[in-house]
């Protein structure tokens, strides 16, 4: 079980930046992490993922450049750092985890979600 909490979200105007915390507890070894975004009337979408050695990532084609996921597994945290912010992203940002690997940027391949962290970019 891997229990997750978000936090770091905000009012940011566009063209800055915020940074995003996910803080995991519980047997969090060999999980792969991702950042997903559910904006208002639209479905969720996958926006990032990192692999347990953080070697591995992949973005979503709209936050590539701009977006970097990371993550300290000492502390148990995942970090997307988010550059560049565009009304567009706007959204309730999700962390999600599953064991080992995963091939597919589908949300059903994670098994553990938390609560979500809103983020508002102003035009």
């Amino acid at each position: 079980q891997v229990q997750l909490v978000e936090s770091g979200g905000g009012l940011v105007q566009a063209g800055g930046s915020l940074r995003l915390s996910c803080a995991a507890s519980g047997r969090t070894f060999s999980t792969t992490m991702g950042w997903f975004r559910q904006a208002p009337g639209k479905e969720r979408e996958f926006v990032a993922r990192i692999s347990w050695s953080g070697a591995y990532t992949l973005y979503a084609d709209s936050v590539k450049g701009r977006f970097t996921i990371s993550r300290d597994n000492a502390k148990g945290t995942v970090y997307l750092q988010m550059n560049n912010l565009k009304p567009e992203d706007t959204a309730v940002y999700y962390c999600a985890a599953t064991y080992g690997a995963v091939i597919t940027r589908r949300q059903g391949e994670y098994d553990y979600w938390g609560q979500g962290t809103q983020v508002t970019v102003s035009s």
